[in-house]
């Protein structure tokens, strides 16, 4: 009889590795559609060139994040992790659901904000936990800190009609 052989789970670096794919899947969903329903809902409003600008920053950021865990695999990386996660995946997936629930519809970016931000930004803040890279106050405390900048832009754009930048 053999014996079963356990699978170990998967590291923080290996699981980073789906977050550019998965924000790449998220701007191409919003890309044809977000700026009209964006500039529907804020004054002044953006350009495509700036819708552009604005995600390949984040891309760029996102890379950033991922290569600072596979470089340090510290405390405070996973706590960047977990903050930059939080801006970019949880709170954007509360502003996608929050305007969809506004506006009664479709918000471009909905479809991945929820069925791929969502449960890859809760994997990612599970195993964390789990490996005790930060304690759940800890991780509780780095998204949140993360998520407030578009926290507040999404209420602005929704609320407000202004934005943050």
């Amino acid at each position: 009889m053999s014996t079963p052989t356990l699978v170990r789970p998967l590291s923080l670096r290996v699981l980073l590795l789906a977050a550019p794919p998965i924000f790449v899947a998220h701007f191409l969903e919003e890309a044809p559609g977000f700026v009209p329903w964006f500039n529907a809902h804020v004054a002044r409003g953006i350009t495509a060139p700036l819708f552009w600008s604005v995600n390949y920053t984040a891309l760029a950021i996102t890379l950033g994040v991922v290569t600072v865990e596979w470089l340090s695999g510290t405390t405070l990386s996973a706590a960047l992790v977990v903050g930059w996660l939080g801006c970019l995946m949880f709170a954007n997936a509360l502003f996608h659901l929050a305007g969809a629930l506004v506006d009664g519809g479709y918000v471009p970016g909905l479809a991945t904000a929820l069925l791929l931000y969502l449960p890859f930004f809760g994997a990612v803040v599970a195993h964390v936990v789990r490996t005790r890279r930060l304690s759940r106050g800890g991780a509780a405390a780095a998204a949140l800190l993360g998520a407030l900048p578009m926290l507040a832009h999404g209420y602005l754009i929704l609320f407000r009609g202004s934005r943050l930048f």
